[in-house]
C-alpha cells in the first residue's frame, strides 16, 4: 500500500503570491465550525406595560369609568439636590491639629525654607489652622512674628521658659491675612506703568511685635545662658563641607 505523502502536512497551505488553497468559507465547512458555534435564541421582547388602566367609578354623574395611572407620581420633591457620591466629609476644619513634641512653645527651631531660612526662631504657640507662630525676635535676627508650617522647622534642644510671655489675643490666623488691593480700571499705556505696592507692616503689627519681643527678650535674659542664647539666635545656620545634618545633634 502506497504511503500518503501529505501525512503531517497542513491541508490549507499557501499557493503562489500568498494566496491560501482554501478560502474562509471552505475552511469553515471543512473544519465543521458550525457544529461548535453557540446558537443564541432570540430573546422575546418584554411585554409593554400600560401607563394607565381603566377603572370603574361610582356615582351617576362621574362617567362610570376613569383612566388611572398604574404607578403613582411622587407628590413630594426635595428642595435641595442630594450630595453627589464620593463627596468627602473629612474637611480641613475637622482635622486634628497635631504638634511635634520637640516644637512645644519655648523651643528654638531653625527655619528651613522661605525668606528667613537659616535663621533660628522661638516657637510661641500653635494657631487654629495648625501653623506655628514664631518670632526671631526681630531685634536679634530680623525675623518678625509670622506663621510657619512645622515641617519647615528643625527643632533644637535649646528651650526658653515662656511662662511670663503673653501673646495678644488678636494675633491669630486672620491677623496675618493680606488685604487684596482693588483692581483699577485698565487704560491705554498703563500696562507697564502700574507697579505693585511693596508690603508695609501696619502700625498695629509694629506695636504687637514690640510687645511680644520685649517679653521674649526678658525671658531670654532670665535664662542662665542668656548671653549665649542671644548670640545663638543672631547666628544663622549653615553647613560646611563634610557636615551632614542626619549625623548632627541639634
Amino acid at each position: 500500500m502506497a504511503k500518503n505523502k501529505n501525512v503531517g502536512k497542513p491541508r490549507n497551505y499557501t499557493l503562489e503570491s500568498g494566496v491560501y488553497r482554501f478560502g474562509k468559507s471552505a475552511t469553515y465547512r471543512k473544519k465543521a465550525i458550525y457544529k461548535f458555534t453557540k446558537k443564541v435564541a432570540a430573546k422575546a421582547a418584554p411585554a409593554v406595560k400600560p401607563l394607565f388602566v381603566e377603572k370603574k367609578v361610582g356615582g351617576a354623574k362621574n362617567g362610570e369609568t376613569r383612566m388611572v395611572r398604574v404607578t403613582k407620581l411622587a407628590n413630594d420633591y426635595p428642595t435641595k439636590d442630594p450630595a453627589p457620591k464620593g463627596t468627602s466629609k473629612n474637611f480641613f476644619s475637622g482635622h486634628a491639629r497635631k504638634l511635634r513634641a520637640s516644637l512645644a512653645p519655648g523651643a528654638i527651631a531653625i527655619v528651613l525654607a522661605g525668606v528667613h531660612k537659616g535663621k533660628r526662631v522661638i516657637v510661641l504657640k500653635q494657631l487654629e489652622t495648625g501653623l506655628l507662630l514664631v518670632t526671631g525676635p526681630h531685634k536679634l535676627n530680623g525675623c518678625p512674628m509670622r506663621r510657619i508650617n512645622q515641617r519647615y522647622l528643625l527643632a533644637t534642644s535649646a528651650k526658653i521658659d515662656l511662662a511670663g510671655v503673653a501673646v495678644p489675643e488678636n494675633v491669630n490666623d486672620k491677623y496675618f491675612a493680606r488685604v487684596k488691593a482693588e483692581k483699577a480700571s485698565k487704560k491705554e499705556g498703563d500696562i507697564f506703568d502700574a507697579k505693585k505696592e511693596a508690603y508695609k507692616p501696619s502700625e498695629q503689627r509694629k506695636a504687637d511685635q514690640v510687645t511680644v519681643d520685649t517679653q521674649v527678650l526678658e525671658a531670654i535674659k532670665a535664662n542662665a545662658d542668656g548671653k549665649v542664647l542671644k548670640q545663638y539666635l543672631r547666628a544663622s545656620f549653615a553647613l560646611s563641607k563634610g557636615q551632614f545634618p542626619h549625623n548632627m545633634a541639634f
